[in-house]
Formats: structure tokens, C-alpha cells, sequence
């Protein structure tokens, strides 16, 4: 097969393509990845070829100060994101993209809506990697209007129940009990283990370890969350390992106690078997993580998925969560002891742990594209 991988935005759209990618390569199938400039970097370190879509050199991103919540804001953001602008040019780029290399399978994020058109367009399969753990974000009350707009102008039909997003076939590496019930997993879904192997602990003797990030891109919308939020973990009786992003100095939080380790980053796969907890801003990729590794977690959602992945969090009782504008270093401090010291939380946890560990790796996944690209069905 010739398998075209797509996504649009940064490493939460990436991440979850990875395992699928790398599976294919290893079956001997050819493919590509066509992203945007700025993401080229870091799809060609993961050692796939890149085509770019659009024009622009990837740059630094701009602080930004941290924002109260705003579910309406956020739905608009997406809207005008991912839809209004993004998609209508990444439709342009990817037809020409298929003229030119002429895959059998286009495979790409679930927000990558400009991919979906110009497979549709070019009557190609193709199938949509969720990235968005709780699944009610993407909404037809959201985006259907302006996408239906989008596609008018590629002379497609409405699609007023968004059946272009996962018609052909839907990969989910989140378990699939996770998922909100009032958003259930679309018909098409297929759920795998995106690790290659099941994950195995290696927790030491001694203090818990506490692994703390906010992400790769609403790191630098935090305003002073970070050090609030250190402030309140540096007095427990833990070990921290705090990552910050690329686009921050871990120099700026000052001179730190001997048990909180500052990085701009760290691979999750490399610090999570040995962690007991994790504080995050409740990104999808954070959330699947630490439920691959059946570790309770304190989430801080700023925006995007993040409050709705937060709220299933609470749920299912594998965590808490904190307001990022009003979480001081007591609040952190008291949620993190509280996780810590309730078996509950990591029970819960490690449910989901198994579920994960049961479900089928990879190559699971590239079988159902073999299926697909052969009868254009998955199954």
C-alpha cells in the first residue's frame, strides 16, 4: 500500500498517528506524511519522510497570559482554527499533494478536515485517528455550518451528521470506556494499544515521583501556573519531574529544591513507569499516558479538550481537578496529597491500565488499512 499520514496542528495531532505509521513501515508498505512546515522537524526526528503542506517556516510562539475558561471561546477557536482557515487551504495542498504521489489510503487526525475533503474529492479511503480522548469536542453544532460551507465550495453534498469524519474507518488508541457515553465512539471505531508492548512498571522504593507538565502548546499560554503549581509540589514529600516546553528556560523558576527536576522536556515513555502521579493540564496525549500506566492524576485544563477530558476524569474517579486561574500552592499541594493517599484513584487508574493492555497493538490497525485499501471496508 501507498499510505498517505496527515495532520494538522502540533504534537497532540502527531503523536497519535506515530505507532500506526511505524507498524505500517515494518508490514513493508510505503508512506509519507504531509504537515505542516512547522511540525516537519519533528515528523522527520521521528524518521518519516515529509512532504509540507503550506507555505511558512516554523518560529518561536508567543507567550501568552492565561485565560479564565470559556467553553463558547474555545468551540469558536476550533471552528475558526481547524475549519475556516486551516481546512480550506490543507484541501488545495492535500489534492495536489495526491496528484502528485498518488497514495491508495489517506490516514490523518481527526481535526485534519481538509485531508477528509480531498479524499472524498479524489473518491479515496480514508481513516481518522482520534485525538481527542473524551470525544465531545468535535460537534455538527460547532463546525457543521462552516464545514458544510467548505464543502459547497468543493461541490460535495451537506453533510449535516459530519458522516466525512469517520465513514470509512476510525482508529482509537484511548480504552474505549473512557469515552464520554453521551458522545459514543462512531460506528466505523476500532480501538488498539498504541504502545508497542505492554507497559511495565518500575517504581523504586522511596518517594512517590510526581510527573508535572502542561503540554506543548498551552505551556506558554500559562501565565504563572507553572510556578504556582511547583511552589505548591516542592513542599510535599515526593520527587517532582516538571517539563516546561521548549519555548521556556527552566532557569526562570529559580534556584530549586533537590527534589524537583526542571527540563524543557522529557519522553512520557521514559519517566511514566517510574511515576506514582501526574499533574497535567489534561491534553489528550497527557490523559492517555498516565491511564496506559494506571497512574491517578490532578488535572489543570486551560482550554481545548481539556476540561471535557478533566470532567471524565472525575468521572471515572482516576483524578481531580483544579481551576488554573485559582490553584495556589495550597490547593495543588492538598489534591496531590489527596490522589496520592487514596487507593481509589489508583485502582481506578489501573483498570484502565488493563483495558489498555488488552487491546490489540498496532498492527491491528494497519490489517484494518490492508482491509480497507482491498474491499473498501475495514472489516
Amino acid at each position: 500500500m501507498r499510505l498517505l499520514f496527515t495532520f494538522i496542528g502540533g504534537s497532540g495531532h502527531f503523536l497519535p498517528l506515530v505507532s500506526v505509521a511505524r507498524a505500517a513501515f515494518a508490514a513493508g508498505h510505503a508512506l509519507v506524511f504531509g504537515c505542516g512546515p512547522s511540525m516537519r522537524a519533528t515528523v522527520e526526528a521521528a524518521g518519516f519522510p515529509v512532504f509540507p503542506l503550506g507555505t511558512g517556516a516554523a518560529g518561536a510562539l508567543a507567550r501568552l497570559p492565561l485565560r479564565p475558561l470559556d467553553a463558547a471561546r474555545e468551540d469558536q477557536e476550533f471552528r475558526d482554527r481547524f475549519v475556516r482557515r486551516a481546512a480550506s487551504a490543507r484541501a488545495d495542498n492535500m489534492l495536489a499533494l495526491c496528484g502528485a504521489w498518488r497514495p491508495d489510503l489517506i490516514v490523518c487526525d481527526e481535526a485534519d478536515f481538509g485531508s477528509m475533503l480531498a479524499a472524498e474529492r479524489l473518491g479515496l479511503p480514508h481513516a481518522t485517528v482520534l485525538v481527542m480522548a473524551a470525544g465531545s469536542f468535535v460537534r455538527a453544532e460547532v463546525i457543521g455550518e462552516t464545514l458544510n460551507a467548505l464543502r459547497a465550495a468543493h461541490a460535495l453534498p451537506p453533510d449535516p451528521g459530519l458522516e466525512m469524519l469517520y465513514r470509512h474507518l476510525a482508529l482509537s488508541s484511548f480504552p474505549p470506556l473512557f469515552r464520554d457515553p453521551a458522545f459514543p465512539l462512531p460506528a466505523t471505531a476500532h480501538a488498539f494499544r498504541a504502545t508497542e508492548a505492554p507497559v511495565a512498571s518500575t517504581r523504586q522504593p522511596g518517594p512517590p515521583i510526581v510527573y508535572f507538565t502542561l503540554g506543548t502548546v498551552f505551556n506558554i499560554e500559562s501565565g504563572d501556573l507553572f510556578a504556582r503549581a511547583l511552589a505548591g509540589l516542592r513542599e510535599l514529600p515526593i520527587k517532582v519531574v516538571a517539563t516546561v516546553g521548549e519555548g521556556i528556560d527552566p532557569a526562570e523558576f529559580g534556584p530549586q529544591p533537590a527534589n524537583v527536576r526542571i527540563e524543557r522536556y522529557i519522553a512520557q515513555e521514559s519517566i511514566l513507569p517510574e511515576c506514582s502521579l501526574v499533574v497535567s493540564h489534561g491534553g489528550s496525549g497527557s490523559v492517555l499516558g498516565a491511564l496506559t500506566h494506571g497512574l491517578p492524576m490532578v488535572l489543570i485544563p486551560m482550554g481545548a479538550d481539556q476540561p471535557l477530558n478533566a470532567a471524565r476524569c472525575e468521572q471515572l474517579n482516576v483524578g481531580q481537578t483544579l481551576d488554573p486561574i485559582t490553584a495556589m500552592p495550597a490547593s495543588v499541594r492538598e489534591a496531590v496529597s489527596t490522589v496520592l493517599a487514596d487507593p481509589r484513584y489508583r485502582r481506578a487508574a489501573e483498570r484502565f491500565r488493563d483495558e489498555i493492555a488488552g487491546l490489540p497493538g498496532p498492527e491491528h490497525a494497519v490489517r484494518l488499512l490492508q482491509t480497507l485499501v482491498a474491499t473498501g471496508r475495514y472489516s
